[in-house]
């Protein structure tokens, strides 16, 4: 054999193998560098959950609250069954099936001259006319007498009604997910707490509490409209990488919304009229759409974690929706533009992890 032959195909190896090895080590770095990218991309997102409550309190209220998501920044609304406006609140959350829906569950009525009862007979919590009480704590401008925590409840009662609220809701609005509770009654003590924890593991809604997201304080009942807009286009300029969420309480400056007072709190009208004007504000969207700033819903976070739970699982090829009339669209353009999204898998097939 040819020596000269011999060497020169030795290094004619040696040097495909070197090459080979130098695309080998540059894939790694290109790939290394994307996921890099990638991640840093993703950690400059910013993300904002904006809630409006007492949705089905009033006629304003629910008008407002409509406002507030048509016009506006708010993507999920709280509502409550036991208030005389309810019936409305579920006739125009139908007409817009975009917004989304939580249950604020309600065992208290705070407003002096405007009440309502529970839908079950509970007599350890409602007054002596069958009223819920007026304040969940007690209340330097009210008798200690009148706080539920003050009087002798009875776990059985809270359930009962807690139970029947739910029911009802879920059967007006199936696209329910998640519970919230007015005055936070559920955090006023453990033994609430775990009522509330029962019937969410039971009925497969997350208590909003249990969601990892950062709340931003906002508002005020001293503050003008325009104050509150201010405020919060500062909010929304000042908003760094994370997820947030900023919760009040639409309204519009009516007469009937003026008849809503109790003693500390008397220009409700105002106040919610201010959160109306800074959720429908045109400055305060311009702003959220220049900064790329994402607005979600729970259940954003709902499929989020649904996902990481089925990669960890190894389950791929998963499909969480089925869009009736939004072709391809994901569910965060389906919460905007006011499409139905339905599951294709009954929730209770999942773990409670990722949708209670």
């Amino acid at each position: 054999m040819d020596v000269h032959y011999l060497i020169s195909s030795i290094k004619d190896s040696i040097n495909k193998e070197l090459e080979m090895k130098k695309f080998f080590v540059n894939s790694i770095l290109l790939s290394v560098l994307f996921m890099t990218i990638i991640s840093a991309q993703e950690s400059e997102e910013i993300r904002l959950l904006i809630q409006g409550d007492d949705i089905g309190m009033s006629h304003s209220i629910n008008e407002a609250c409509i406002a507030a998501y048509q016009d506006g920044v708010m993507r999920t609304v709280e509502i409550m069954v036991p208030c005389p406006w309810y019936p409305e609140a579920v006739k125009l959350l139908i007409e817009n099936p975009g917004l989304e829906v939580g249950l604020h569950l309600v065992l208290t009525s705070e407003w002096e001259a405007y009440k309502w009862r529970p839908l079950t007979d509970a007599p350890s919590i409602v007054d002596q006319n069958g009223y819920f009480f007026p304040m969940t704590w007690p209340n330097k401008n009210y008798p200690d007498s009148v706080a539920l925590l003050n009087v002798n409840w009875a776990s059985k009662d809270v359930e009962t009604e807690l139970r029947a609220q739910i029911d009802q809701a879920m059967k007006d609005l199936p696209r329910i997910n998640h519970l919230s509770s007015h005055m936070y009654v559920s955090n006023c003590s453990p033994e609430f707490g775990e009522i509330f924890e029962k019937l969410a593991n039971e009925y497969n809604l997350r208590l909003i509490g249990d969601f990892n997201v950062e709340r931003i304080p906002f508002g005020g009942k001293e503050k003008s409209p325009a104050e509150k807009e201010k405020e919060l286009i500062r909010i929304v300029e000042e908003l760094e990488p994370g997820t947030w969420m900023l919760v009040d309480h639409p309204g519009f400056d009516t007469p009937e919304m003026r008849a809503l007072t109790h003693k500390g709190y008397e220009n409700v009208a105002a106040d919610r009229a201010g959160v109306t004007v800074a959720f429908s504000s045109e400055k305060v969207m311009e702003l959220i759409n220049k900064r790329g700033i994402e607005l979600i819903t729970y259940q954003d976070l709902l499929d989020e974690e649904k996902y990481e739970y089925e990669k960890s699982k190894g389950i791929k090829n998963s499909r969480i929706w089925n869009i009736d009339s939004g072709g391809d669209k994901q569910p965060d353009q389906i919460c905007r533009e006011g499409s139905v999204g339905k599951r294709e898998t009954p929730a209770t097939q999942y773990p409670l992890l990722y949708l209670r």
